[in-house]
């Protein structure tokens, strides 16, 4: 994986990589940034939900899944002291469907969590990951 990051102005940058696609990242305006970006730290917890969530919902079409619709809330804890990595992470996952099993929806969670998503694995010896979820019946 290769991508490039360029300087806009003071603390706003571009970023372009593999996929083709610039993503703006930016600074607070307290730290010398416009406000206008997203912050890395944010695309860092956006990739690991991106991540999880792209797994699951391979699963549960391979597995026949009738998913309606899908919603991930995620909450991160850092640390108060630089360099404020994460402390903690916690998925709440909503499934909607008709007849979802909790059995799948587990089990889809559950190998993401163990061995298909590379970036909890990635975070996983430093950061506590946690998750609940709830499956809502979906329209006929």
């Amino acid at each position: 994986m290769m991508l490039k990051v360029k300087q806009i102005e003071g603390l706003a940058l571009a970023a372009f990589a593999d996929s083709k696609h610039w993503v703006t990242m930016g600074a607070p305006e307290h730290l010398g940034g416009f406000g206008a970006g997203t912050r890395p730290m944010e695309l860092v917890l956006i990739g690991i939900a991106g991540c999880a969530t792209m797994d699951i919902l391979a699963i549960l079409k391979k597995k026949r899944v009738n998913l309606q619709g899908f919603d991930l809330a995620v909450e991160a804890e850092r640390a108060d002291e630089h360099p404020q990595v994460f402390k903690e992470i916690h998925f709440h996952y909503t499934f909607i469907g008709k007849d979802i099993k909790s059995g799948d929806v587990d089990r889809a969670i559950r190998l993401t969590d163990e061995k298909y998503c590379g970036a909890t694995a990635m975070i996983k010896p430093t950061v506590k990951v946690s998750y609940d979820y709830v499956i809502k019946e979906g329209a006929d």
